[in-house]
């Protein structure tokens, strides 16, 4: 029964893309851990709780999200998971008969979330067996609706962004934003960065050419466009900022201007004004050429 468990554990996890999260508490640098009261002869163990979750880096109220435990002595059969977060306790047995790795009771009925309505905050988990406490921890819990920025990159417009750190870009270089949001809001398909290092806002669009297709971003509303850097731009460290979520979150990143100033010639908007300056040019003076030779014919009759 308890491979079963298991092997059906694993299935939902390839099924749903879920990912590990990490040990509770881990991400603010505490240990998900506790001593196990249970081990025989004075000898203490940890005892380590971890959590897996659909694709979101950022648990809200309403998410399902999935247990396991480690660490515990060889014939342990049942270990329960409670906490203010949770919509209803978690039961974890053993993966298989004397294994230490767990497996989720997902019996039908259960409903394994967070509790709808939660208030964003930190809660705390408690594992226990027997009636004795073998692991605690901390959930952290954002507002429902808050984004889930999974990446935020600039970098050369021929080049793909990657990785969290912005590239260094040079003034007056032609770059590419791309924003990711796993929690995006709905009906939401465009946003707009400001920056120092811009003349004007950019926008960023859901479907843009600009999206570099990166399976990094598999799950996730990816929000693309490009700008061109102000050639004046001193070098150094500047912020850029997004506001989404309809005006509800704030985003921010940097990047860093560093490098001699990029070339360009003139500008589309400089070269249609000089062209409709010079048809205005001729124009006039064909103009002027034709009156002249009116008058000239007018002062030939009169003579």
């Amino acid at each position: 029964m308890g491979g079963t468990l298991f092997r059906n554990a694993v299935r939902a996890l390839s099924a749903t893309g879920l990912v590990i999260v990490g040990s509770l508490g881990a991400a603010a640098g505490a240990s998900a851990t506790g001593t196990d009261p249970a081990r025989a002869g004075g000898t203490s163990g940890a005892v380590r709780l971890e959590y897996f979750t659909a694709q979101h880096r950022l648990l809200e109220a309403g998410d399902p999200l999935w247990f396991s435990v480690r660490g515990m002595r060889p014939g342990w059969d049942r270990v329960e998971v409670t906490s203010p977060a949770l919509q209803e306790p978690i039961t974890l047995v053993p993966a298989e008969h004397g294994s230490a790795r767990s497996a989720q009771v997902d019996a039908p009925g259960t409903d394994h979330r967070v509790r709808s309505g939660l208030r964003a905050g930190t809660y705390p988990v408690t594992a226990t067996s027997h009636g004795r406490t073998v692991a605690t921890a901390r959930l952290k819990v954002a507002a429902e609706g808050s984004a889930d920025i999974g990446r935020f990159v600039i970098g050369p417009a021929d080049a793909v962004p990657g990785g969290d750190t912005p590239a260094s870009v040079r003034p007056g270089s032609d770059v590419r934003l791309v924003l990711t949001d796993l929690r995006a809001a709905d009906r939401e398909h465009s946003l707009t960065v400001t920056s120092p290092v811009f003349d004007h806002p950019v926008t960023i669009r859901t479907d843009s050419p600009d999206d570099p297709g990166c399976k990094c971003d598999d799950g996730g509303t990816v929000y693309a466009g490009h700008a061109r850097l102000r050639a004046d731009v001193p070098h150094g460290r500047y912020p850029l900022t997004v506001i989404s979520h309809h005006g509800r979150q704030t985003t921010r990143q940097h990047v860093t201007v560093a490098g001699d100033p990029v070339a360009h010639g003139p500008s589309p908007a400089a070269i249609g004004a000089l062209a409709a300056a010079a048809v205005a040019l001729v124009t006039g003076g064909g103009v002027l050429a034709l009156r002249r030779r009116r008058r000239a014919r007018g002062s030939t009759t009169t003579g």
